[in-house]
């Protein structure tokens, strides 16, 4: 079959994409993606978030063993569904510092500076408590204010100020830093995916052909322009042809994997694998940041913290609340309260961001405890030091890819996880907690020296699921795309999500990746 855009990948940025290429029909669309539907219940209920880890929505990777983090191999859950990670993330909705997109501009990526981003962060925006010059109004994501924030999330406000740190109730607005509430991706306290605003609105276009639970095997390149794609469905093989561009939006793991399958990568590591070398590119899967989160647990006094919802006997009065009128426990994202901060006072801007919990969350929530309650602040690294990488070890499409994040291999990042996790401390031990306040869970001791802090950041610390930078926009001879985000050498052919950011983010990534959807639909109709 013949298409004139081919999209690899329905998630954060593909659904976008697939949404604003389609919009002319005279554009035949073509939108693959690996998953499947996205009817699952625990996709819509927002509390129900982790319990769609290691399911059927998820490509359920994990790193290779982490040498500074107790040989850890460490678990890295990716949306395998339609709406991607957007349809299986904490629905915390944070654009990044102006100093993110103004850096990325320095590094020569011209047009991608705050200024130049930020009507394409309003274009899709539809915030319904913010209006003002920051926010956009009349786009189909919808952003709204927790509907029913625990008492905790209050208090952990109040103990932010208490501290003497400012309140914030936009972090998305003039400034970041503060303590408040985070917006979320949610409407009528249902999650609010990529696939719920951009693609579900749209679906009845003939000119629109989505394709679930579709593997691609590789990309089709001849005389260094890409022509299709191959891709598995059930059990047939397909080939299909692209008039125009093929675009990947399969995510920090996945794009890179794809482009060395297609022979796009460093020839050095692609040769010994018997795949057809199409284009020399170092930095295919290099460059790989994440942000780690750390933090501190308490036990609660009282019984009343998220952790009692699902248990007996409130689960059925929980259920009917929600199903009633879509607030309760069940509406919560968990993670709340937020604050960004610098941990050292000559930074320009925020190197830790806190996600306050009025619960456990130990370990992505598999090792919470079967009993009591918990409650705590997940000191985030969100200027990390430390790089890895993404490569493959087989021709073979089926095969993960090999994930190497090289967490905590910059002590820089253990020594500001340190900082931030004295932060999260003092900020427990303000007056609002009191009343909450249990004998301490983790760490062990509320009097640990940083070498025993360390030792329990390397023990508990993981993702908080933000991978990007593996085919990164740029200049340099490690760039993979130009700033339009076209693949060097390669006609025909662009990668619009995460994977592009030259650094990271200052925040949750999936608002930035839908932006860069946003902003390369632009570049592409333009160009055609």
């Amino acid at each position: 079959m013949i298409f004139d855009y081919i999209i690899i990948g329905a998630g954060s940025a593909g659904c976008l994409l697939a949404n604003r290429l389609s919009a002319n029909p005279d554009h035949k669309v073509l939108l693959l993606e690996a998953g499947g539907k996205d009817s699952h219940p625990n996709i819509h209920i927002p509390a129900a978030f982790s319990k769609l880890f290691r399911s059927a929505f998820d490509w359920n990777y994990e790193t290779v063993p982490q040498p500074h983090m107790g040989t850890r191999p460490m678990f890295q859950p990716r949306g395998k569904v339609l709406g991607g990670c957007s349809s299986i993330n904490a629905m915390i909705y944070i654009r990044g510092h102006r100093a993110d997109f103004d850096g990325w501009a320095a590094l020569g990526n011209e047009g991608w500076s705050y200024e130049a981003v930020l009507p394409y962060f309003k274009k899709f925006e539809r915030n319904l408590r913010v209006q003002d010059d920051f926010h956009g109004a009349t786009g189909e994501f919808t952003i709204s204010d927790p509907r029913d924030p625990h008492p905790l999330s209050q208090q952990f406000v109040a103990a932010g100020q208490q501290a003497g740190y400012a309140a914030n109730d936009d972090f998305n607005g003039a400034e970041q830093e503060g303590f408040g509430l985070y917006q979320l991706s949610q409407r009528n306290g249902r999650r609010e995916s990529a696939a719920t605003a951009f693609l579900n609105p749209v679906r009845h276009r003939k000119n629109l052909t989505i394709v679930t639970n579709a593997i691609v095997r590789k990309i089709l390149i001849s005389n260094k322009m890409a022509i299709g794609l191959a891709y598995e469905h059930g059990n047939e093989h397909n080939e299909v042809t692209a008039n125009r561009e093929v675009i990947l939006s399969a995510g920090a793991f996945n794009s890179p994997q794809l482009l060395m399958l297609s022979g796009i990568g460093d020839e050095a590591q692609l040769r010994p694998l018997g795949i057809e070398v199409q284009q020399h590119l170092p930095g295919v899967g290099q460059n790989l940041q994440d942000h780690l989160i750390g933090g501190v647990l308490y036990h609660s006094k009282k019984s009343t913290t998220l952790d009692s919802a699902e248990r007996f006997p409130n689960v059925l009065p929980v259920l009917w609340q929600y199903l009633t009128a879509r607030k309760g426990p069940l509406a919560s994202n968990v993670a709340e309260g937020g604050a960004f901060l610098r941990t050292l006072a000559h930074l320009e801007a925020p190197d830790m961001q806190f996600h306050f919990a009025p619960a456990y969350y130990v370990r992505h929530g598999f090792d919470n405890p079967k009993t009591g309650n918990g409650f705590g602040i997940g000191a985030t690294l969100i200027c990390p030091h430390s790089r890895g990488e993404v490569t493959i070890a087989t021709a073979d499409w089926r095969a993960a890819p090999f994930i190497d994040p090289g967490y905590f291999s910059d002590d820089r990042d253990v020594q500001t996880l340190i900082r931030g996790t004295r932060i999260a401390q003092q900020i427990l031990k303000q007056p609002a907690f009191d009343a909450w306040r249990g004998d301490i869970f983790i760490p062990e001791r509320e009097d640990c020296s940083d070498e025993e802090l360390a030792d329990m950041l390397r023990q508990y610390s993981e993702t908080l699921y933000h991978p990007v930078g593996t085919c990164k926009m740029g200049k340099d001879p490690m760039a993979v795309v130009d700033s339009a985000l076209r693949v060097q050498g390669i006609e025909r052919l662009r990668v619009a999500d995460a994977s592009v950011m030259p650094t990271i983010v200052r925040g949750n990534t999936n608002a930035a990746t839908m932006m860069i959807a946003e902003k390369a639909a632009d570049m592409i109709i333009a160009q055609h």
